[in-house]
């Protein structure tokens, strides 16, 4: 018999006569009643991630790219410190989304490099939210090349920066010297990288081999609520293109390539207990000698919110929450088996990296990687209410706050997941809830036998550092609009190394240190001028 129900039958009942006999009687049939609907999500597993095939991808059986383009990387060369300063101009440039910082300035300075380089049509395209980057470079090319940029960031901390977020200084750090600053590596610095590569051919061979379509955002730290609207302006033009690229710095600290063929989803949520007719002051704070006769929001929220999972955070409990996801299918499978080594190494690396002992249930290798990568997540990314200042101020707050977001893989929906967790908290008696959505995409993947994919994996073989393939990363990011509404394949890729993106001290290496096997700003233009021409030459 569970412990729990033991103590309820043990207690010792002092009421006098029948009262007491009645008292024995309710607390028995109360022990060992039967487990309500509401009680069923305490029996959800998480559900177990199936491999039925150690078969590996090797990205070493693709060939690699033989091309030489010695004038360009030469111009490359001499250009430099001018590159180098064109990244610089984009970091020392506020684009905050959630605050609309600098937003629509770095619009028009992205609008105008394009013009500046030789792309035709260029213009800033307004939306129902922060306005969007159209360009357009005619090469009279057969083949036509989508490229995804985002040119916002996210907040600056307000504690921890070696150097002002802002200013772009060049830093010098264990890895070499590297560009410290707000979209560092997140994503100026890698988009900017690639502009610089079109730069250099165009002054060399007068056009490019493929034409080039841009279409940029400023709201992907906002979860791309409004670039759909953007996709649907230009879809006819985008869906002639053979693929769509999202350039961005795909190396490990010790020089390991990734490519990422998808994305999870994104489900981003408010959650907000407030009082009034919900119990507790309605407009603002009261003393908190109050509590004695008042409902607490932020007790009511915490409480509803610790529904959402078990009692550690790492199973979701809502009922039907995992219902539907598939299991990782066999071109899955077999590139994480293709990947599993250098996961194993680095897995040491990343848990000292983030401070952590261990993963959760103490997962490492297959297992750890296969839950990163294929399970969804309920995440509580922030938490408001009352006072959160030195010293003490006793108060009530009239309301709480909890931002939330969920991962979401194949087999999930944002719709549903929401409505699940609607559903869930109002069966939990928590009715008066608000929940609004902030954010709300699926997952998306591209094969890694797309003529795109293959033409980035041939460009790094031919740099000849290790290279994993990997069917998605665990973070979020609009590519459902390429894959699924337009039917286009799509590859993030790129060489070089930089970390602490939405962190203090996000950088980006410019030079790394003698030995290592990081490209520097140099090699990652290169990469960008093989990669271009690769896809031209593939089928």
């Amino acid at each position: 018999m569970p412990a729990h129900h033991s103590r309820v039958i043990a207690r010792p009942l002092t009421l006098p006569g029948s009262l007491s006999l009645f008292c024995a009687a309710m607390a028995l049939s109360v022990a060992f009643a039967p487990m309500t609907k509401a009680d069923e999500s305490a029996k959800i597993k998480r559900p177990a991630i199936t491999f039925t095939t150690n078969d590996a991808f090797s990205a070493k059986d693709i060939p690699a790219y033989k091309g030489q383009h010695k004038d360009v990387y030469a111009y490359i060369k001499t250009h430099k410190a001018e590159h180098l300063e064109n990244l610089r101009r984009w970091v020392r440039q506020p684009s905050i989304s959630a605050q609309n910082n600098g937003v629509t300035q770095m619009a028009e300075l992205l609008r105008d490099d394009l013009k500046k380089i030789g792309f035709k049509e260029a213009e800033v395209v307004p939306t129902s939210g922060h306005p969007g980057v159209w360009g357009f470079y005619d090469a009279g090319a057969a083949k036509t090349l989508v490229v995804y940029m985002m040119y916002d960031v996210q907040p600056i901390e307000a504690e921890g920066w070696k150097v002002k977020a802002f200013d772009g200084e060049l830093v010098d750090n264990d890895l070499g010297k590297v560009l410290m600053a707000r979209g560092a590596i997140n994503q100026k610095g890698p988009q900017r990288t690639f502009l610089n590569a079109v730069e250099a051919i165009i002054a060399v061979n007068k056009k490019l081999p493929v034409n080039l379509m841009v279409l940029a955002e400023g709201e992907e730290e906002l979860g791309s609520p409004h670039y759909p609207e953007l996709i649907d302006k230009f879809a006819d033009r985008l869906k002639t293109a053979s693929g769509v690229i999202f350039p961005a710095s795909s190396q490990s600290p010790t020089g390991e390539i990734t490519v990422t063929l998808g994305v999870k989803g994104v489900l981003y949520l408010e959650l907000e207990a407030h009082g009034g007719k919900n119990g507790g002051p309605a407009n603002a704070e009261i003393h908190s000698s109050w509590k004695a006769i008042s409902d607490a929001p932020a007790w009511r929220l915490t409480q509803a919110l610790a529904t959402l999972t078990s009692a550690d955070g790492n199973t979701i409990t809502v009922p039907g929450y995992y219902d539907g996801i598939r299991q990782p299918n066999l071109e899955e499978q077999r590139l994480v088996n293709g990947m599993l080594k250098g996961w194993e190494s680095n897995e040491p690396a990343l848990l000292k990296g983030y401070g952590m002992e261990r993963w959760i249930d103490g997962w490492r290798g297959r297992d750890s990687l296969a839950h990163y990568l294929f399970d969804t997540t309920l995440n509580i990314d922030g938490l408001t209410s009352g006072y959160g200042g030195p010293g003490t101020k006793t108060i009530l707050p009239h309301k709480a706050v909890a931002k939330v977001d969920s991962r979401l893989v194949p087999g999930q929906t944002a719709e549903r997941a929401r409505d699940l967790i609607r559903k869930h908290l109002d069966d939990k008696g928590f009715t008066d809830i608000e929940i609004r959505t902030l954010s709300a995409y699926p997952a998306a993947q591209t094969s890694v036998e797309a003529p795109v994919v293959r033409a980035a994996i041939g460009a790094y073989n031919k740099i000849g550092v290790p290279v994993d393939v990997s069917p998605r990363t665990a973070g979020s990011a609009p590519y459902y609009v390429f894959t699924e509404k337009l039917k286009l394949p799509m590859v993030m890729t790129g060489v070089g190394h930089g970390s602490g993106a939405h962190a203090p001290n996000e950088y980006i290496v410019i030079d790394p240190k003698p030995g290592s096997k990081i490209a520097g700003l140099e090699q990652m233009e290169n990469f960008y001028v093989d990669l271009l021409y690769a896809i031209a030459a593939g089928k």
